[in-house]
């Protein structure tokens, strides 16, 4: 599939990157790898204020009725600037859950308020490392949940939560409110992300879907959540591409620019193939949304994005030697994120599997 963006999505990504150069910086990131349970409340405002958490929600409940292309536009510009703060995607796939497969009732509780902001989000699916188990932690049971859900991206600050619960071994997507709701903060590399365990005992709960049906839908939203944290990995990956760049052209040794000598210009034009591959299957995916190949475009999208930022935060850092590791550069924030976003929604070892079964199910 082939996509160009138009003039309006290219203003929206315009937009979105002055917006955040002028209220995102180092330093108001830095203070929060120190402290567990903040987030950059400027950088939630700013994502207020532009609409970009009502971006892909229904006109009827406050939103703008756009879609995963320019939800993709505005998270690739919040990876080029570390946005700080997960709420965008967690937000965005709770919504989104709630949108497909909530009654008309739930919705008009919940969507109002996540469209605005003054609700947020959060996605409950995993167990342990395994971001979608077939059986997972939580149980439910007459209308309550039992149980754990661990590492919630967004749960130290979330309102509202989607939860993969097991109702006598039979997977069900629940929605629960989180008020009064026990939680346990995670101390991690990137304490922006707002980490937590979710304590369930006998809260109250209703269902979304039940059944193996139950199991389809919670993957339907984890891609979703994928091809946005895949496009906030690309910006990362192609700003710390662009840092390395200007710094190559600039630093000097043996009376020429480091970036003369083979070994730094040929990491950076790797690091550009790495990149312009991520932000293909990008578009590819999000433009997907939809359609019947959209699961293994989401897999492909957060495979390639997931190596670009990876390998880009390494070799930024070595490119400017020992000066990469100080706080002063701050190569480091991208280093940290690329390696929370790595495992949020998966690691790479669930989605080469998705991949794998879809492609080997189309082959069949």
């Amino acid at each position: 599939m082939t996509i160009l963006y138009g003039e309006d999505q290219q203003a929206i990504a315009t937009e979105s990157r002055r917006v955040l150069h002028a209220r995102v910086s180092k330093d108001d990131l830095l203070p929060l790898l120190e402290v567990t349970g903040k987030f950059h409340e400027g950088f939630w405002t700013t994502a207020k204020e532009q609409g970009w958490t009502a971006l892909a929600l229904p006109e009827e409940y406050g939103g703008l009725a756009l879609g995963l292309v320019e939800m993709g536009l505005i998270a690739h510009q919040v990876g080029r600037s570390l946005g700080g703060a997960p709420f965008l995607t967690s937000s965005f796939g709770a919504a989104k859950a709630i949108e497909l497969y909530g009654s008309g009732e739930q919705k008009a509780r919940w969507l109002p308020g996540l469209a605005s902001g003054e609700t947020i989000g959060a996605v409950a699916f995993a167990s342990g490392p395994d971001p979608l188990p077939a059986r997972p932690a939580v149980a439910f049971a007459d209308g309550h949940l039992n149980g754990q859900a661990s590492a919630v991206s967004g749960g130290l600050a979330a309102d509202v939560a989607i939860v993969l619960a097991d109702r006598a071994g039979t997977p069900t997507l629940a929605i629960v409110d989180l008020a009064g709701v026990p939680r346990t903060a995670i101390g991690s590399f990137d304490n922006s992300r707002l980490l937590a365990d979710l304590t369930f005992a006998a809260t109250a709960a209703e269902t979304l879907v039940d059944g193996e049906a139950a199991r389809d839908a919670a993957l339907h939203i984890l891609a979703l959540q994928a091809v946005v944290t895949a496009h906030e990995q690309t910006g990362g990956a192609e700003a710390l591409m662009e840092i390395a760049r200007d710094y190559a052209l600039t630093r000097r040794a043996f009376g020429q620019p480091i970036g003369a000598f083979q070994s730094i210009k040929h990491r950076i034009a790797e690091l550009y193939g790495l990149v312009e591959l991520a932000r293909a299957n990008c578009i590819h995916a999000a433009a997907s949304e939809g359609e019947a190949g959209f699961i293994a475009a989401a897999a492909a999208a957060r495979l390639s994005a997931t190596e670009a930022y990876d390998t880009a935060s390494r070799d930024c850092v070595q490119i400017h030697g020992g000066i990469g590791v100080t706080w002063e550069i701050g190569l480091h924030l991208h280093m940290r994120r690329a390696r929370s976003l790595a495992l949020e929604q998966g690691s790479s070892f669930f989605w080469e599997d998705v991949l794998v079964d879809r492609l080997a199910g189309e082959t069949a």
